[in-house]
């Protein structure tokens, strides 16, 4: 079968997302479970949200599938047909977007991976499926009240840089690949407390509390549905919010309100922000949080050397692009080279 992507590029398909007169929802949804033929399963993926309208990234591996999307209204209900129809997603979640215009995506990825989460695990006998219990947001409110819990965020160090549940611990890390084993170094000789294991929308946690119980730890639990569930049922259900602030997400959006507090800064000016942008100095793109009046200042660029070097010609930013590569010391290092 001819390999199926998109060919638009982003100022056309930018352009006929701002001119849709229908409405979007933005969604995700992960399973693991076991794709012997990847290609053949990507690519009957691909086909199907594509003539569904669908946008966002989607990743099959052979252990599963996680995708984050952006559904046409009139079409949520088929997309949940054509998913249940396939045997080993017919009990599937589809986890609905909180703060949400629809716009989070502009074009449709499918892609074939090794892993849907890069977790970095490498050890035999490990069995993913052996999880942790499953905690409703009002249970797992309730279980952090006991005196032997231990709440641990598995997320990146810049997702609970905005928003975290109240004395949650954090391995600090910049992947989650990173943050396993130092989440075992924190919880050393705590084998036998009650963990609670919390991340976006919960895929993470499947293999963090797998993970835990290969290496001994005996009550290990996950919120269910993640923080996406936990700030629905905190709006629909009146349920106290123990989680402060914006709940991270991996689309343009970039975060999800769940509560009015701002726990963090402007990494320019240190005031109150929540608010996380991409470099807007393309060779750089780095993610930080910047205020409204630090954005205007430096036209959404991190630093005054981005902004400054913003302002060279299309042909000397698209050299410096070409010589770079993905790794952020090169980037950094090379644009110091070629431009100052």
């Amino acid at each position: 079968m001819k390999k199926l992507f998109n060919v638009i590029d982003k100022i056309t398909l930018r352009k006929k997302l701002s001119e849709e007169s229908f409405k979007r929802t933005t969604c995700s949804f992960y399973k693991y479970f076991n794709i012997k033929n990847l290609e053949l399963f990507r690519d009957h993926i691909y086909i199907l949200c594509s003539n569904l309208g669908i946008l966002g990234r989607i990743y099959v591996a052979n252990e599963g599938i996680n995708a984050q999307i952006s559904v046409p209204n009139n079409n949520l209900k088929k997309l949940k047909k054509h998913l249940h129809e396939i045997n080993e997603l017919k009990n599937i979640k589809i986890k609905i977007g909180v703060e949400d215009d629809g716009k989070s995506f502009e074009k449709l990825i499918v892609r074939t991976k090794s892993k849907i989460v890069a977790d970095g695990l490498r050890i035999h006998n490990f069995d993913p499926t052996k999880v942790g219990k499953y905690l409703s947001p009002k249970k797992f409110n309730e279980t952090m009240e006991e005196n032997d819990s231990i709440v641990v965020d598995v997320r990146n160090h810049y997702e609970t840089e905005i928003g975290i549940f109240e004395g949650a611990i954090s391995p600090n890390k910049d992947t989650f690949r990173q943050s396993l084993p130092k989440i075992k170094k924190i919880l050393k000789g705590k084998e036998r407390k009650k963990i609670l294991l919390y991340c976006t929308g919960g895929i993470r946690c499947e293999k963090a509390s797998a993970y835990l119980k290969h290496h001994g730890f005996q009550d290990v639990n996950q919120l269910e549905g993640g923080i996406i569930e936990y700030a629905h049922q905190v709006k629909q259900k009146k349920i106290q919010s123990k989680f402060k602030g914006k709940n991270f997400v991996f689309d343009k959006r970039l975060g999800e309100k769940v509560t009015e507090d701002i726990i963090s800064n402007c990494h320019q000016c240190n005031k109150p922000s929540n608010s996380h942008t991409d470099c807007a100095f393309e060779p750089c793109h780095k993610l930080f949080i910047q205020c409204k009046s630090c954005s205007m200042k430096y036209s959404g660029c991190c630093s005054i050397k981005c902004y400054e070097s913003s302002k060279l010609s299309k042909e000397e930013i698209y050299e410096i692009k070409r010589q770079i590569n993905n790794d952020k010391s090169v980037i950094q290092n090379k644009i110091k080279k070629t431009i100052f």
